[in-house]
């Protein structure tokens, strides 16, 4: 997780930190669902289970905050349509499409 939070931290583009954010989320989600998991098989150190438990409650209010704190509008249309901001479908017409393109301008 720590990973993919610096790699989150580390672009400026709304879907590519919101990816990073649904990885993170999917691992922590995974990390309390062990936790029962391992309960219901007769761990018996539960204390420390409720211990993660409690510490990924605290973090998922952390990272609630961190996620709302994006920029969703330094985006590029995501055409798979899963991180767009609100209003941008996965095929809205993106206006960089339209910028003429001469390479031997760059000559």
């Amino acid at each position: 997780m720590p990973a993919k939070i610096s790699g989150a931290e580390a672009v400026e583009l709304y879907d590519l930190k919101m990816e990073n954010a649904t990885i993170i989320r999917k691992a922590a989600r995974e990390l309390s669902t062990y936790c029962t998991g391992l309960t219901m098989c007769g761990y018996k150190n539960t204390d420390y289970l409720q211990l993660l438990r409690d510490e990924v409650e605290e973090f998922r209010i952390l990272f609630a905050e961190w996620v709302k704190a994006f920029n969703q509008w330094d985006y590029i249309i995501d055409r798979w349509g899963l991180f767009n901001p609100p209003g941008i479908n996965y095929d809205t017409h993106d206006p960089d499409n339209n910028i003429p393109f001469d390479p031997d301008e760059l000559l």
